[in-house]
């Protein structure tokens, strides 16, 4: 067991208060995971934990005397440094400091004069009787106790029981007869054994050691003794060993003495273990790193044995590694002592040890910080100068690193030799002995000596010139000082443990220094981590603070959320001349955790307000300004709900850097109005209701479903005469309800594994709460439920239990509260015949009789609810109201029709789904944000001026910018069109844009067929003008607008979308097949594009445990040349407008017309539309739908290069500036950019003199880097959390993280280059085309996914659902077996879709209505199914 094991487990276990140290993060307490599992333990202490930087000695101070106290810490210089500051007080305190070390002793020996008792463990063992003994005495002494063990040794050991150790430490213990009191003296008897040589106050000290020791003794049955001796009694060579003694080598005539107690180390003990016959002394500590030049043991040794009259030699030495020391090296050190000249000579004996080894390597910097170094080098390169700089540690130990002060001395040091470097250079320039070159080269440097690139260009040149032509003592000066001719950016970086104590970390003195240094402070605390630690402790807002200055530039940011404002932050902290803090954050508790994680928390500290992004620099108020910057674009929308609550950015509002007003003038007159107009309107509500009866309707719903339900409820209830009140669960606290005399309806749907939805999730919380207290406080409340869960979204027995929990919870929880059910409660099945309707027609009735209305006679008709065709045909051609909805500053949404108008105007309303729960806490609408998405590419400053600083490629081969607020939408949409692109039909129930394959090596082929797909896409756009009028202020940036008139679509569009695809063989990259109307390029004898092969009715979307839908793969129905395409394509779309299901849009996509209509008399309808029939298909073949990556030449000589995208993210991040490099290259590519529907980028058309140009930017940006997996390369994945409002689960954040470890299966099975297709989405509607790949995973809930196999690899074919519900684990579980087969069994040439098939883990699929048949598996492989 190891030493810190034990340790731990004795400090649990005997104290009344425990207080951990925490180590620098990453890094976690090595002694918290022996807490957490000793909590059953009899005893439980309070513990204290301090945070890396915090000071301890003040959480010790603050506990009460009364118990003991046991401090726990592995060792550090800032640590000991803070004890040390402390230890009067702390010394007169029943505290056990445990200290673990590793590999020195320097830092803790500071103690061994400032406390009563210092003990030092070797081994496990050891550790564990001194952490007995040192208790021990610290409990029944009332003084400290320093205890130093080493903490990297484990060994098997003898531990006592716990009640032993109870009994030992609260009884009273009596030596025993099997101890022996003489068994403490394992030193020689020289006749100096009494006491008269040592001072009276360590005496008594170590009269207490002794009785703990004896009584400890006894317990353990081992002897505890303060000087362990071994060897010769008669020996001439005597070794002391302060330190890690793990070795039990014998020499010769040599005696060995290990010290265990280090204070009070008594005179007369010292020369007891001397035998009179030693003649020489070595001391050996183990202190790497002491810095003074006598040694605290030697010292000791030195004074005793002044008190003997044939004084022996005494030599020092540092202790190294003795494991790996032999007998033969002991002689090597007596030979040395020997014949050293000089009796100060350091000896040595062992090899250094791995600490001094790190000295020369510096510190580990975490990984996740590497995000902030790179960027300073990328910025800075060699102007860079960190003044904390791991690198010096080697030289200056590791105060160099871990105090702003050192770093501060550092930097005034380099300035004030640079002001001395100034003046020589003004001396000499007086001076009349420079030639006319050098006058004119120093004259520059003095006007340019700030200028980061002059300063050094002209440097350079003035030492050039002063070594080859001047030797004068001015020359001289000025040469020994030229690495001070450079502008340097220097830089202290540190973490937020300086913000704790800005006095003693020294921050304060570099904030108020006046100095140009820069400050960097990373601030890794989680948001959701923010509640936790010493509520004593309380870390200092350090931009506040330095901001109070009034002349210190201050900046605060975080890469994960807005790279952009990182760069610019950093860039202003340079030129600011004077001191500048840049607090970054980077939320993160180890290396183990993801970059998705700390995205994610990132996100939720940024868009909650804990962390605001600004910048405030005070120069700007001298040129008229504003000097504050606030950069968090997400919180401007509810900027007064922001700055009422008590955050950092209240605390900016409330101090020196006074909020700009412009910033909350956007709230207005509007918002009064609207509150006016709601007042009136609930007034004359109320009028009406006085004599109606009261009912209650609360609902909690994520689809939709669940709110209609409620909606259509209240409404029957108004029509029968009753006061209907509507609210959300979450708006309705519980302390209404318990007052409330109406009947209340409760009605809930399900979302992901049983859980309530999000607007109901925190009125169950209360709930909850509720129940676990015990409290009845609804015993007035009369209430009926109906939930509505589908039985079968859970298939397997031991998920039952998810189907209506949250309906079933409701119930259950209000009836343990008191509450009344006045109805049984209600269930809807959506695998029922007519789905929840059939349980709710049998709830509804028996509400209506409790209320006394089930006989009135309802004579009006109910109204019929409001589908998406009623908007499109109100919409006025697809206006609705969106203009005026951009005008209303009151929200950050559009009106919920106006979202689904907006939507053929290429843009999806989205909110940021991390921070809702957040942000409904609040009491605050969602984050909304827009999602453009453009027909062609083109985009980077639009993304980074209206969007998130990032776009996408999709899998429709365009673009879509994420992030865009509702004020940005017709800024972002004008500037789209400005560089002759629009967003008109890039979404909505119209043909969407038109795809095709990439083909670069083919150029003439592509331009026949690029050509062919902008003619089928100019034919089938919509013709309305309402994009024009209300995005471009009635004004074509190109051409003139048209006239309003439909031709194709009419009044009501089509009854869902419409994808077209184009493909070329024998590449199927855009997945033809997935299209509800695809081109299959064909090619004559002599290589031209002869026509194209047409297929129909693919479709991806489907929705979870409902088999009125599923996927579909295209089918081939005939032959049309290009002249006829555009023409296919109308009579196609418009038989499918005409009959299309409008009824029902989940069964209103082209594929299920087919379906219903049947294949052949789809087809008779089309070629009568087009008034002749479709030839015979011809044949083709396909070989894969994946990208050809790497470079490729085209027909017609130009060059092509196929960038891999992964999931068609474009950012700047450190180490993959990729929408830089793209920038770059666009300044001088001739050629074109174009997008593939797998997401990646081609580089186009690049003229062979371009080629090595091209080439350099590419490997300078990293976007040439192909060194990938097979698997990877074959990826896709859509966007999902979290701005997908429809994800049910993590997708293009996840997917990478699982390929990690799929592709980790690959390589051990030699399938590395080998292409496995595989695809995530986060929801069934299938944007990444999953139900094509040969491996997919479909969200279904949180961390859950369906898990299909057996798709086509080139997309001919359908996979299948091999498992319904599966988590990662079981993912891996699945793959592990099932990839080690395939590497050992395939065929040649033969595919994974194909060989899962083969290999009978999945039947093949050959239609789409036969998609469900044989799902979960076959034979052994099949999936235990509950029964529908």
């Amino acid at each position: 067991m190891a030493a810190v094991d034990v340790v731990a487990r004795v400090a649990y276990t005997v104290s009344d208060y425990l207080v951990d140290s925490q180590p620098q993060s990453p890094a976690t307490s090595p002694f918290a995971p022996i807490f957490s599992s000793s909590q059953s333990s009899r005893r439980r202490p309070n513990i204290v934990t301090v945070p890396h930087g915090g000071d301890p000695a003040a959480s010790l101070l603050r506990i009460p005397s009364t118990g003991l106290i046991s401090f726990t810490a592995s060792s550090n210089s800032q640590t000991i440094t803070r004890l040390l500051l402390h230890s009067a007080e702390l010394s007169a305190l029943p505290l056990v400091l445990h200290i673990a070390i590793h590999d020195d002793l320097s830092d803790v020996l500071l103690l061994r004069a400032a406390v009563p008792y210092l003990l030092i463990s070797a081994t496990a063992q050891q550790a564990h009787d001194n952490a007995l003994l040192a208790s021990k005495l610290a409990r029944t002494r009332k003084n400290a106790v320093v205890h130093v063990f080493y903490a990297g040794h484990s060994d098997s050991l003898s531990e006592i029981p716990e009640d032993s150790v109870l009994s030992y430490m609260f009884g009273d213990s009596k030596l025993t007869d099997d101890v022996d009191e003489n068994s403490l003296e394992n030193g020689h008897s020289n006749g100096l054994a009494g006491t008269s040589l040592d001072d009276p106050a360590a005496s008594d000290l170590f009269r207490a050691y002794k009785e703990a020791a004896l009584s400890t003794s006894a317990l353990v049955k081992r002897p505890l003794i303060p000087l362990i001796s071994r060897g010769a009694d008669d020996a001439e060579t005597v070794i002391f060993i302060l330190g890690n003694d793990n070795s039990n080598i014998a020499v010769d005539n040599v005696r060995f003495v290990s010290v265990s107690l280090a204070t009070p180390l008594l005179p007369s003990r010292i020369l007891n273990a001397i035998p009179s016959s030693a003649n020489r002394i070595i001391v050996l500590e183990h202190i790497a790193t002491w810095s003074m030049k006598w040694t605290p043991l030697y010292l000791d040794i030195v004074s005793a044995i002044q008190h003997r009259e044939e004084r022996p030699i005494v030599q020092s030495g540092t202790l190294g590694d003795l494991i790996q020391v032999t007998e033969v090296d002991v002689q090597k050190l007596l030979e040395q002592a020997a014949s050293a000249t000089s009796p100060f000579t350091r000896l040595q004996l062992g090899p250094p040890s791995s600490s001094e080894q790190s000295l020369s390597q510096g510190p580990h910097v975490p990984k996740h910080e590497l995000s902030y170094m790179k960027i300073l080098q990328h910025l800075f390169k060699e102007r860079l100068d960190i003044s904390n700089s791991p690198s010096l540690v080697a030289s200056q130990g590791q105060i160099a690193t871990t105090t702003p002060e050192f770093a501060l001395g550092r930097v005034r040091g380099q300035l004030d030799q640079r002001a001395e470097l100034i003046s020589a250079v003004q001396e000499l320039l007086q001076s009349s002995s420079s030639d006319s070159e050098l006058h004119s080269l120093l004259s520059k440097w003095i006007l340019a000596k700030d200028d980061p690139a002059k300063s050094h260009t002209l440097g350079d040149a003035i030492v050039k010139a002063l070594d080859s032509s001047s030797d004068s003592p001015l020359a001289k000066r000025i040469l020994a000082l030229k690495a001070h001719f450079p502008a340097l950016s220097r830089w202290i970086i540190g973490s937020d443990a300086w913000s704790y104590d800005l006095g003693s970390s020294g921050l304060h003195h570099a904030i108020a220094s006046g100095l140009n240094v820069n400050i960097l402070i990373l601030d890794n605390l989680p948001y959701t981590s923010r509640n936790t630690g010493d509520p004593n402790r309380r870390k200092h807002d350090v931009g506040l603070y330095a901001m109070n200055h009034g002349d210190v530039y201050v900046a605060s940011v975080a890469v994960y959320s807005s790279y952009a404002q990182v760069l610019q932050a950093i860039i202003e902290a340079d030129r600011f001349n004077g001191p500048s803090v840049v607090l970054a954050y980077l939320p993160y508790q180890s290396e183990d955790v993801s970059a998705l994680d700390v995205l994610k928390e990132t996100k939720l500290a940024v868009d909650a307000g804990y962390w605001p992004l600004y910048r405030w620099d005070p120069s700007k108020e001298a040129a008229g300004k504003e000097p504050f910057s606030l950069d968090s674009d997400a919180i401007k929308n509810d900027l007064q709900q922001f700055l009422d609550r008590q955050n950092h950015l209240s605390q900016l509002v409330r101090s020196k850097p006074q909020m700009a007003a412009e910033l909350v003038s956007s709230l207005g007159q509007t918002v009064k109005e609207e509150r006016k107009r709601k007042a009136q309107q609930s007034y004359n509500e109320l009028l009406i209701a006085l004599d109606a009866p009261p009912l209650l309707v609360l609902y909690a719903s994520d689809s939709g479903n669940a709110e209609k339900v409620a909606k259509r409820l209240c409404n029957r209830g108004k029509s029968r005469g009753l006061t209907t009140t509507l609210a959300t669960l979450d708006s309705t606290p519980l302390e209404s309800l318990a007052q409330s005399e109406d009947i209340v309806a409760l009605i809930t749907s399900t979302a992901g594994q049983g859980e309530p939805p999000q607007n109901g999730r925190q009125f169950f919380k209360a709930l909850n709460a509720a129940v676990a207290r015990g409290e009845t406080p609804l015993s007035n409340l009369r209430y009926a439920v109906f939930g509505m869960g589908d039985s079968h979204y859970w298939p397997r027995p031991e998920d039952a239990q998810y189907y209506n929990k949250p309906g079933k919870d409701l119930a259950s929880r209000l009836e343990k509260l008191g509450g009344q059910p006045v109805v049984p409660l209600g269930l809807g099945d959506d695998q029922d015949a007519d789905g929840y309707e059939t349980g709710y027609k049998l709830w509804e009735p028996l509400l209506w009789k409790v209320l006394g209305v089930d006989a009135v006679e309802i004579l009006e008709a109910e109204p019929e609810p409001i589908t998406n065709e009623h908007i499109k045909a109100a919409s006025n051609y697809l206006r609705g109201t969106i203009l005026e909805g951009l005008n209303d500053n009151s929200t950050g949404a559009l009106a919920p029709s106006d979202t689904q108008l907006t939507k053929f105007h290429g843009i999806y309303q989205q909110d940021d789904r991390d921070i809702r729960d957040e942000r409904q806490a609040q009491g605050i609408e969602p984050a909304y944000a827009f999602m453009i998405r453009v027909r062609m590419p083109e985009m980077d400053q639009i993304a980074d001026e209206h969007g998130n600083g990032t776009f996408k490629i999709t899998t429709r081969a365009t673009f879509q910018f994420h992030g865009v607020i509702k004020r940005h939408l017709k800024p972002a949409i004008q500037d789209i069109n400005k560089v002759l692109l629009d967003t008109l039909a890039a979404c909505g129930d119209v043909n969407r844009n038109v795809i095709c394959s990439a083909i670069p090596s083919k150029s003439k082929l592509h331009a026949q067929v690029h050509k062919y797909c902008a003619d089928i896409s100019s034919h089938l756009i919509p013709r309305t003008t309402a994009y024009h009028e209300i995005w471009l202020d009635k004004k074509m940036i190109a051409g003139d607008a048209v006239k309003d008139f439909e031709p194709l679509y009419g009044e009501f569009y089509l009854p869902r979308k419409f994808k077209v695809a184009v493909a070329v063989p024998p590449t199927n990259d855009v997945d033809v097949f997935a299209n509800d109307l695809g081109y299959i390029a064909i090619m004559d004898e002599k290589g031209e594009l002869a026509g194209f092969n047409v297929a129909i009715g693919g479709g991806m979307g489907v929705t979870h445990a409902n088999k009125k839908t599923y996927p579909r793969a295209g089918d081939v129905i005939g032959f049309c040349t290009p002249e006829q395409g555009k023409f296919v394509a109308e009579a196609v779309m418009l038989t499918q407008r005409d009959n299309g299901n409008r009824a029902d849009r989940k069964n209103a996509r082209l594929k299920y017309t087919i379906d219903r209509m049947g294949l052949d008399v789809f087809k008779a309808e089309v070629e009568k539309r087009l008034g002749y029939p479709l030839q015979p298909a011809r044949p083709y073949t396909f070989d894969r739908n994946i990208d050809d990556f790497g470079w490729a030449v085209g027909e017609n000589g130009n060059h092509h290069f196929t960038m891999f995208i992964e999931n068609g993210r474009i950012q700047d991040e450190p180490g993959k500036d990729f929408k830089t490099g793209l920038r770059e290259i666009a300044k001088f590519h001739t050629g074109q950019f174009r997008l593939t529907a797998n997401q990646h980028l081609i580089v186009s058309e690049i003229v062979p003199e371009n080629v090595e140009r091209v080439k350099n930017v590419l490997a300078k940006y990293k976007m040439d880097n192909l060194n990938f997996t097979g698997l990877r390369l074959s990826s896709s994945a859509c966007v999902a959390f979290p701005t997908c409002g429809l994800a049910m689960a993590e997708s293009e954040r996840y997917l990478p993280i699982l390929i990690d470890k799929v592709e980790k299966m690959c390589e051990e099975n030699g399938l590395r280059n080998d292409s496995i297709v595989m695809r995530m989405t986060g929801c069934p509607n299938g944007c990444a085309r999953p139900y094509l790949a040969e491996v997919a995973f479909v969200g279904k809930a949180p961390g859950s996914y369906v898990m299909l196999l057996g798709g086509g690899y080139y997309g001919q074919r359908l996979n299948k659902i091999y498992r319904e519900t599966v988590s990662e684990p079981e993912i891996l579980d699945i793959l592990q077996p099932m990839i080690k087969r395939y590497a050992l069994e395939r065929h040649e040439g033969e595919r994974f879709g194909d060989w899962t098939i083969r290999a009978g883990y999945i039947a093949p699929t050959t239609s789409g209505k036969e998609w469900y048949d044989r799902m979960g598996g076959e034979g052994q492989f099949r999936e235990t199914v509950a029964a529908s």
